[in-house]
């Protein structure tokens, strides 16, 4: 019988390896941990039938012709099974079978003899594990070699390392890893399902809410559903009708919330402090908003007030073709000097020689929200010198975009806020919300393209008006019913 060795980095390899070259029912004889990895001895799966014929050959002969007196002791037979002190199985002991079977063989037939019947010892087999019980039972294997491996002597530190293939790597790392992947990943569905039954449950809440507020204070609840239609966000929206009592008629909720959006606005009633204050002042918003035409409105309204020797006109819009060509053209008709600036050097020095200038308005080239180039832009601005900014914020976009653009634009150099596009705003509230939340100084409103007749001061009842205004009945964006306790709910979830 030839026995096999195998050796591989880990057990599981050389499992593999020799059950892939002597099949599932091999023998496993002994396993160890060796430098570098583990060795296997393993006999071929038809070897099983020899070592039990030599088994029961030994048996037989012991009963048949080999008893002695019952007083004499037995001699000690070879043993065909050892227990290895690293492991808690029974191997097989090649050479002690081996030696037995050659014995047996070459012993002489026993004669019979009238003694009494000798006693025949029962014979357990040795445990013999195949290829495939060990990979089933990897485990154990590991364990086992991982202790038989850490009570090894370890080799002189002067003698030089052999290693064989390539290092060693732990198994448990593999199976390890994988775990923690699916515990990740059952950790992700579960949070994707709490999140989604925290949501049921939140809208669940704001609708039994709802209905009860319709019980309670049905002139506060539709007040909340015409904020809602008019543009204002759920936040100011909340806000706003708190200041409606429960048993108040409609009239009287649309008097609250008046009263209330009344004292949260900023609005400047009149222009002598941005004007009679003078100073630099830069227009700046997003592309299209009309920075080139109010500065336009805005020069001609210094130039009434202080006369064109008073005023100067500065533009960095290099990029839109005929934008300072145009900003030139407004200032030839009011006869203001209009000087180009390249970037923030260029800036610099020419504000240095406008310092006489009792106001110097700056146009800006309008670029997106979400262009990293807004950033440069206010560097480029606050580097120059004490120049304050004006944002211009366009009437007619929905209230997250404005929320962007204000957010994007924000400092501590902020004046203001200008609105523009009024006249083609079906609301004001978008805008008016926006200004409340950021806390926002409301300087002038523009309604046309007019210079400079279409700038105006912000006029309080007006601009209530724009943004209370209800919708009628036929109108698509009417709220009916429950759907503004379903937009709430939605908006808290």
């Amino acid at each position: 019988m030839n026995v096999k060795r195998y050796f591989a980095p880990t057990a599981r390899e050389a499992l593999r390896a020799l059950k892939e070259a002597l099949g599932p029912d091999a023998i496993v004889l002994s396993n160890r941990a060796v430098e570098g990895g583990v060795e296997i001895l393993a006999l071929p799966g038809e070897a099983v039938g020899a070592l039990q014929a030599a088994n029961r050959a030994a048996v037989a002969a012991r009963a048949g012709g080999d008893a002695r007196p019952a007083s004499a002791p037995a001699p000690a037979a070879p043993a065909a099974v050892t227990r290895t002190t690293d492991e808690a199985d029974f191997r097989v002991s090649l050479s002690a079978l081996a030696a037995s079977a050659a014995r047996n063989a070459s012993r002489p037939a026993p004669q019979p003899a009238a003694e009494p019947a000798p006693v025949v010892r029962a014979f357990n087999p040795p445990r013999i594990e195949t290829a495939d019980y060990a990979l089933r039972n990897r485990d154990g294997v590991l364990r086992a070699a991982a202790a038989a491996q850490a009570s090894a002597p370890r080799p002189p530190a002067s003698g030089p390392a052999v290693f064989s293939g390539r290092a060693a790597r732990p198994e448990t790392d593999e199976f390890g890893s994988t775990r923690v992947r699916e515990l990740q990943e059952t950790n992700a569905r579960l949070m994707a399902e709490l999140t989604g039954i925290r949501g049921m449950i939140e809208r669940q809440l704001a609708g039994f809410a709802w209905g009860e507020t319709r019980r309670q204070a049905p002139a506060r609840a539709a007040m909340l559903g015409e904020l809602l239609e008019a543009g204002f966000s759920a936040a100011i929206a909340r806000k706003l009708v708190e200041a409606v009592l429960e048993d108040a008629d409609r009239i009287e909720a649309r008097e609250a919330v008046g009263a209330a959006l009344d004292r949260l606005m900023r609005a400047c009633a009149s222009d002598e402090d941005l004007l009679d204050r003078g100073g630099v002042y830069a227009l700046v918003g997003p592309t299209g908003v009309g920075k080139t035409t109010t500065t336009a409105k805005l020069a001609a309204r210094c130039v009434v007030r202080h006369g064109a020797g008073r005023l100067a006109l500065i533009t960095t819009d290099g990029y839109r073709i005929g934008a300072q060509e145009q900003l030139r053209i407004y200032g030839r008709i009011l006869g203001v000097p209009v000087f180009s600036v390249r970037d923030a050097a260029d800036l610099r020095q020419t504000l240095a020689g406008l310092r006489n200038k009792h106001m110097v308005l700056i146009d800006t080239m309008g670029m997106s929200q979400r262009d990293r180039m807004v950033a440069e832009q206010a560097a480029m601005l606050s580097g120059a010198g004490d120049v304050r900014r004006l944002l211009l914020l366009n009437a007619t976009a929905r209230g997250d975009t404005l929320d962007d653009v204000v957010r994007a634009y924000a400092g501590d150099d902020l004046a203001g806020c200008i609105f523009t596009k009024v006249d083609e705003a079906a609301s004001l509230a978008p805008a008016l919300d926006v200004a409340v939340r950021h806390e926002l100084d409301i300087r002038y409103l523009t309604n046309g393209q007019r210079v400079p007749e279409d700038l105006h001061l912000p006029n309080r009842a007006y601009l209530l008006h724009r943004a209370l205004r209800e919708h009628g009945s036929a109108s698509p964006w009417h709220l009916q019913g429950d759907e503004a306790g379903m937009l709430l709910a939605a908006g808290g979830a």
